[in-house]
């Protein structure tokens, strides 16, 4: 594999996380590297320059990082020359079989609750003594797992459309498709060219975990000619995992399916509410694919915690929840949010790239008492709104003209907490489930949920 790489001009497009990541791989193998990223110009032991530097006929190999365009002129470029094209994912499966070939790798999609249950498996794992870790588009690279010293036994990968739409090589022992709603149709051209994206994960997998409550991934995967199984929150038949009264339930890995074994108890699962419970039942189904007893599965659950910003409690007063969900970046996953409270006071709003919301508030609009908008797109929801759910208020919240994003103003969110605040009353839950991406006036999801507690906890004082 070294040999492969020793003197190969590379070109590797954006200088991320997942680049940076490559790039030092790879240059442990005697590659040559140049970076090409538009917005970053600084970093160390590397050449970065503007994309227009370059001209990809004069490279052996293109490397490119998940969200770039099939059609940047970099990339066209290369076809039109010839010149190989790769990404991190494939490089490490290949890199796997030099370091790690017994590791063995699952894998998970979805528009949402991704993070969260990859997560849960990897936990999962390590509770029945394998040694296991969550990577790709959550905590580090998968090139980086594969390089680890810790020589996982399992590679627990969290894949999104874009990585998927690139990814050729990597071969998973189960995949699973947690659901398919509509999220990043601008950069895919379409919802069709979106779900297409995500299905791709089974095109390398023998065994899928599908979710039977998603009519999407229902359809989609009429045709796969693998082992499918299926969960819901309902009572499962044989072959799949649901929920029998108060117990997550097993009849797909078991020796007889006409039996059922129990995995947990639903209020294992915490936060109790239904999305979470349906990642639960994704998890096991990934874990058991691997050979995971029950019982190391319902330990693993009953210790699990969720990340921040996924329906976080900010803060209970006066008899007000205050929730933070800023991982909510599109509009099945502030539906989800939504659904779990009776009357929410809604914080929401930013990019909602290329998202519609009509059905987000067909859905939930008896449960919003207040809608709160911030953000580049608001007014797509502001529309929905008052076609669909006229008596809900709804509040504009404009930011000043000397905020800057990233900054230590944080006005604009105090002046959303301080009109929920005014209009919150005991019983109500102050929801920030923006169903938008953040950058328009935040600098990441994160940024923006810090900043909503910050200022929860100030006007709270």
């Amino acid at each position: 594999m070294a040999n492969r790489f020793s003197e190969k001009r590379v070109l590797i497009l954006g200088a991320g996380v997942t680049g940076l990541a490559v790039a030092r791989s790879l240059a442990k193998r005697g590659a040559q590297i140049s970076l090409a990223d538009d917005l970053v110009s600084d970093v160390s032991d590397f050449k970065v320059a503007p994309c227009s530097s370059y001209n990809a006929a004069n490279f052996d190999l293109l490397l490119v990082s998940p969200g770039w365009k099939p059609e940047h002129p970099l990339i066209i470029e290369a076809q039109n020359s010839g010149v190989e094209l790769l990404n991190e994912v494939d490089l490490a499966w290949q890199l796997r079989a030099e370091l790690v070939p017994s590791q063995r790798w699952i894998a998970l999609t979805g528009t949402n609750g991704k993070t969260t249950t990859v997560e849960m498996v990897a936990a999962m794992l390590r509770e029945g003594g394998i040694s296991a870790v969550a990577c790709g588009n959550v905590g580090t690279t998968v090139i980086e797992s594969v390089e680890s010293p810790e020589k996982y036994d399992v590679l627990v990968l969290e894949l999104s459309s874009f990585q998927l739409h690139w990814m050729r090589e990597a071969t998973f022992v189960a995949a699973a498709i947690l659901n398919i709603a509509q999220d990043h149709v601008d950069w895919h051209g379409g919802f069709n060219q979106y779900a297409e994206a995500k299905m791709a994960i089974l095109d390398r997998a023998s065994t899928g975990i599908f979710n039977g409550d998603d009519s999407e991934v229902v359809a989609r995967s009429a045709n796969w000619q693998g082992r499918k199984v299926f969960f819901s929150l309902d009572t499962p038949g044989p072959g799949e995992i649901g929920v029998v009264e108060e117990l997550l339930v097993d009849r797909a890995f078991v020796s007889d399916p006409q039996e059922a074994a129990m995995i947990a108890e639903v209020i294992d699962v915490v936060p109790t509410v239904p999305h979470n419970v349906a990642n639960a039942l994704a998890a096991a189904g990934l874990a058991r694919a691997i050979g995971i007893s029950h019982e190391s599965i319902r330990q693993a659950l009953q210790n699990f915690k969720l990340g921040r910003h996924r329906i976080e409690k900010v803060l209970t007063k006066d008899g007000i929840d205050w929730i933070d969900d800023s991982k909510a970046t599109n509009p099945h996953a502030a539906a989800a949010s939504l659904m779990s409270t009776m009357s929410a006071i809604w914080i929401a709003g930013g990019l909602a790239k290329g998202a519609e919301m009509a059905e987000l508030i067909t859905r939930c609009k008896s449960r919003i008492k207040v809608a709160i908008l911030i953000g580049a797109d608001r007014e797509l929801i502001a529309a929905q709104l008052r076609m669909q759910a006229p008596s809900v208020e709804i509040v504009y919240i404009d930011a000043p003209v000397s905020y800057k994003k990233g900054g230590s103003d944080n006005s604009l969110m105090e002046a959303a907490v301080n009109a929920a605040k005014e209009r919150a009353v005991k019983g109500d839950t102050v929801l920030l489930a923006p169903s938008c991406a953040s950058m328009d006036q935040f600098l990441s999801y994160a940024d923006r949920g810090n900043r909503f507690a910050e200022a929860v906890l100030k006007e709270n004082a």
